[in-house]
């Protein structure tokens, strides 16, 4: 896989939970989990599976830092 983003976190996926139309997809980041909502469709198309590596791939104009 090739692809232009920067931010490409390596994990395993853990949980995914589908509901009508999106799934939600949580992958462990060493330790930390990040969870993305893509379609049903796309995790049937990727053939997601718990225990399976894949990568966060993030893309965003703008990253916000904040404090209490």
């Amino acid at each position: 896989m090739k692809i232009s983003a920067r931010n490409q976190l390596k994990g395993k996926v853990v949980e995914i939970t589908k509901g009508a139309t999106t799934a939600h997809v949580k992958l462990d980041i060493g330790g930390a989990i990040v969870t993305s909502a893509i379609t049903n469709a796309a995790v049937d198309e990727l053939k997601l599976a718990v225990g399976q590596t894949a990568y966060a791939v993030v893309k965003a104009s703008d990253v916000m830092v904040a404090v209490d």
